[in-house]
């Protein structure tokens, strides 16, 4: 079938004027996944997990040869592999990823709170001490297309934080004898990761969580595992939270765009399309209040989808469910239908563009103005690409240098200052009926 042929695209419509919902009314009006796929993925990826665990790299081989087509020797990838795909990396691909690498190291450096002390009576001391974890897993997707850049937005924070111990785990690729793309590997090279297992999917995920030994060599379970993924990598994390630290369910991608009638509608459009690219399953929102500028989008995406290189995925992702225009009485009231959305990427293409991002509270990430496009994010920006998706930026942050660190609280009382505050303590676990509580006080302060 022909992109001309697939250039007609029947994006739905969602008409809020001239109603009035709460947040939570609001929240299950907008474009979401449907229940019944997020409920068949999650079946699927328990399955996977417990077999994971049984039968360990038997079980990944079998996987590998299922859904990437590749009968698997040794699952580590040898360090003269990554030797091999940094010497080969194609020059302009290389400095882009150095410059993406310079710019999210700044970001993230900046990130790293500083500990606080603070003495709340004479002589009673209380410190936040930040530390960051001590072994960290990094998923980097493969299936529809490459991304180096996550293994750039994944690892430069763990550096950051100060992690010890990294690994990437990444998708088999038929095409290049059972070893990840070599541009993911060349950009784990540059970063000085040596540690990479050709593993993808759900089943990578647990194997970081849970640790697994293949042909002599171990995989460490490790103690947080971060990075993007389709809805099954998406829903592994939802199941191994607990197991491990996650970074938020960074599913299928998806863009918010608030719009008035001065955006530019092919600006619009493509920024649209950018990310229906990604997935067929991935949403694209428009949020507008202008009549004109809904139809003029429309309009402009018809025309970029029958020249778009992807336009099946793309015409599938936009027709979706998850997908489609939303018409608002106002900009404040697209203000509240994109709190209420929560999205992945939210622009903004309206005037006082800053003054309407000040006003939003949930999203991943903010892109102001007209030339402040996703792709921008994704790449080169500095920010972090690894995003919370399906309205979990009402609760989540996108990846940052804290997610590889926790609050280890430190408690240090004088005599004096824990005489001062003993009866306090007593009559506090007298009250709850734990009185060897106030006893292991009253020892001290005979």
């Amino acid at each position: 079938m022909s992109n001309q042929q697939l250039s007609h695209v029947n994006l739905r419509t969602i008409n809020l004027r001239g109603t009035q919902h709460s947040y939570s009314e609001l929240r299950s009006l907008v474009p979401r996944q449907t229940a019944e796929f997020v409920g068949s993925a999650q079946h699927t990826v328990n399955e996977i997990i417990s077999t994971v665990r049984e039968r360990g790299a038997e079980y990944l081989r079998e996987l590998s040869t299922r859904f990437d087509g590749v009968e698997q020797g040794t699952l580590r990838v040898p360090q003269q592999a990554i030797d091999d795909a940094v010497a080969q990396l194609d020059p302009e691909v290389r400095r882009g990823l150095e410059t993406a690498i310079e710019r999210t190291r700044a970001f993230a450096a900046v990130q790293r709170p500083e500990d606080a002390r603070i003495e709340v009576a004479p002589g009673a001391y209380l410190v936040n001490r930040w530390t960051p974890v001590r072994r960290v897993g990094l998923y980097v997707p493969g299936g529809l297309a490459v991304y180096p850049s996550s293994v750039v937005m994944n690892t430069v924070p763990a550096q950051a934080a100060g992690v010890e111990s990294i690994v990437l785990c990444t998708p088999p690729q038929k095409e290049f004898g059972g070893l990840p793309h070599p541009t993911i590997l060349g950009a784990a090279g540059l970063l000085g990761i040596t540690e990479v297992w050709a593993i993808g999917g759900a089943q990578a995920l647990a194997a970081m969580a849970y640790g697994i030994d293949d042909a002599g060599e171990h995989l460490e379970s490790v103690d947080t595992i971060t990075g993007p993924g389709n809805i099954f990598v998406a829903l592994a994390k939802r199941a191994l939270q607990g197991t491990v630290g996650i970074d938020g369910q960074a599913g299928t991608t998806e863009i918010a765009v608030i719009a008035d009638e001065e955006a530019n509608p092919v600006y619009v459009a493509a920024d649209l399309i950018s990310q229906a690219e990604h997935d067929p399953h991935a949403g694209s929102v428009l949020i507008t209040h202008s009549e004109d500028t809904a139809k003029n989008v429309r309009e402009e995406i018809n025309k970029q989808v029958s020249v778009t290189k992807h336009a099946e995925r793309v015409q599938t992702a936009l027709q979706g469910e998850q997908s489609g225009i939303i018409l608002t009485d106002s900009i404040e009231h697209s203000i509240q239908v994109a709190n209420a959305y929560a999205a992945e990427h939210l622009e903004i293409h309206t005037r006082n563009a800053a003054h309407v991002a000040s006003e939003i509270r949930n999203a991943g990430a903010i892109f102001i103005g007209p030339y402040s496009p996703v792709p921008l994010g994704d790449y080169a920006a500095g920010s972090n690409h690894v995003l919370p998706t399906a309205g979990t930026a009402a609760f989540a942050s996108g990846l940052n240098t804290t997610t590889f660190m926790k609050i280890v609280q430190l408690i240090e009382y004088s005599q004096d200052a824990l005489a001062e505050i003993g009866e306090d303590i007593v009559a506090l676990s007298q009250a709850e009926d734990l009185p060897a509580h106030g006893e292991a006080i009253t020892a001290r302060n005979r």
